[in-house]
């Protein structure tokens, strides 16, 4: 970890090799030295993306363990494999075999706590101008503290009165705020086609490769959008029912042609030059995939066939007793959010990228297109305001004539994204009476 500006970090003679190593852990997680490396030969890192990578990898752990505790396999394997596993739920008041710490119920408090965790933080940060004020400080550095803090407020969500009402109560601020991130990731889409079509049309000016390149991804979009409508509609919709799946993908469907059509059309042309069919291709694939979470959390309908006995119908036949559609919802999802968190860390971090993060997009800038074009290029003057190189990763202290992103907008997002992971993992179901009885809330 690079040293920061702290006097008590700043000694001439600091030790080398494992001891500074060491020495560099400490400052990260309870100082207010930015987070980087061991390693030497790794790339420099600026400390805004460092800060950004650290409150993802916190997010992620705690997903993980969501899934976890959503997982009846990890549940049967520990009662199998641990000794005094009966003992030791007891011991812990978790319920005589532990259901207290996994289904529904748990990955609400848990993601409560997470999304309490980010929202003190939101109100922590909110008008922050100066990296060098003592918020700034607390917000990119005492890594160990924060975790400490994140831990006991999802432990301490566990120990809430009256359960039934919190969890109903908690179910609703998720489903809100599940909605709201689901519009936080169309302006992350939509921001990122934006730049990814705008790079690859600089290039087009120059060699025709990135011209085909783009024809060629935005083909594979919309023959992944159409591919998905053409198999809900097969899958999820029956002659003599399903009226609701019915009208769902087919207001979705049109929406799609309706949005592809206004891109390409003059007037948002002439607007957004960098516009085309490249974003509403992506946007048109995340509809298709918002479109299949809601048909599979909704109960399936049942009529009688022509021998007056019971059928199931508006699910796949192959996931019937099996729940394999919504486990895909719930990989897809967590995909999904993932990539946008790490869009969102590995961009560059000027002050004009956070503000088009937010809807306000700049200037154009002179471009040169490259296939991984979220990287900053090494010539970025904005960037290398100053390096500091004390072994191990270099880190580029990129905020010393102020903040680059918005801190609390940041943190606001990860208070949403917490919700929505709950709703997610979850499949948009409520925790009913017990553990594992569920009602569904459909997210279309």
């Amino acid at each position: 970890m690079a040293f920061s500006r702290c006097s008590c970090w700043r000694s001439n003679s600091m030790p080398r090799g494992r001891n500074h190593c060491e020495a560099r852990v400490l400052a990260c997680c309870c100082g207010i030295a930015a987070c980087s490396l061991c390693c030497k030969c790794c790339p420099k890192i600026k400390q805004s993306t460092s800060t950004r990578f650290m409150y993802a990898l916190y997010f992620m752990l705690v997903t993980i363990i969501c899934c976890v505790m959503m997982s009846t396999t990890v549940a049967n394997e520990m009662k199998t494999h641990i000794p005094f596993y009966k003992q030791m739920c007891k011991s812990i008041q978790a319920g005589e075999m532990c259901e207290k710490l996994v289904g529904y119920s748990a990955v609400y408090k848990v993601c409560f706590g997470m999304a309490c965790f980010f929202f003190l933080f939101f109100l922590f940060t909110i008008k922050i101008n100066s990296s060098k004020s003592c918020r700034a400080y607390i917000h990119n550095g005492f890594w160990l503290i924060k975790l400490i803090l994140l831990a006991a407020m999802c432990s301490g969500a566990f120990f809430i009165p009256d359960q039934d009402t919190f969890l109903n109560a908690w179910r609703y601020v998720g489903a809100t705020g599940g909605f709201l991130f689901i519009a936080i990731q169309l302006i992350l889409l939509v921001e990122f086609t934006h730049k990814w079509n705008k790079n690859w049309t600089a290039g087009a000016k120059h060699k025709q490769m990135w011209n085909g390149l783009l024809a060629l991804v935005t083909l594979m979009l919309y023959s992944i959008a159409v591919a998905a409508l053409v198999l809900m509609a097969l899958f999820y919709t029956h002659s003599e029912g399903c009226m609701y799946n019915k009208v769902l993908i087919g207001v979705h469907g049109g929406l799609c042609l309706f949005v592809s059509l206004v891109a390409i059309s003059p007037c948002v042309q002439n607007r957004q030059p960098h516009s085309g069919l490249l974003q509403s291709g992506v946007i048109s694939c995340y509809v298709m995939y918002l479109t299949f979470s809601a048909l599979s959390s909704k109960p399936p309908e049942t009529i009688l066939d022509e021998n007056n006995r019971n059928i199931t119908i508006c699910v796949p036949e192959f996931s019937q007793d099996l729940h394999r559609d919504e486990n895909l919802v719930t990989g897809l999802g967590t995909t999904i959010l993932f990539g946008c968190i790490l869009y969102s860390c590995l961009t560059s971090t000027t002050r004009a990228s956070s503000e088009a993060l937010r809807g306000i997009y700049g200037t154009p800038e002179s471009e040169v297109a490259r296939c991984c074009f979220c990287c900053m290029p090494e010539g970025d003057a904005d960037a290398e305001e100053h390096v500091e190189k004390r072994g191990g990763q270099s880190v580029i202290y990129d905020e010393k004539k102020g903040t680059v992103y918005s801190y609390a907008y940041f943190h606001f997002v990860f208070f949403l994204a917490s919700l929505y992971v709950m709703m997610t993992v979850t499949h948009w179901f409520q925790s009913w009476k017990r553990h594992f009885w569920v009602t569904p809330v459909f997210p279309g």
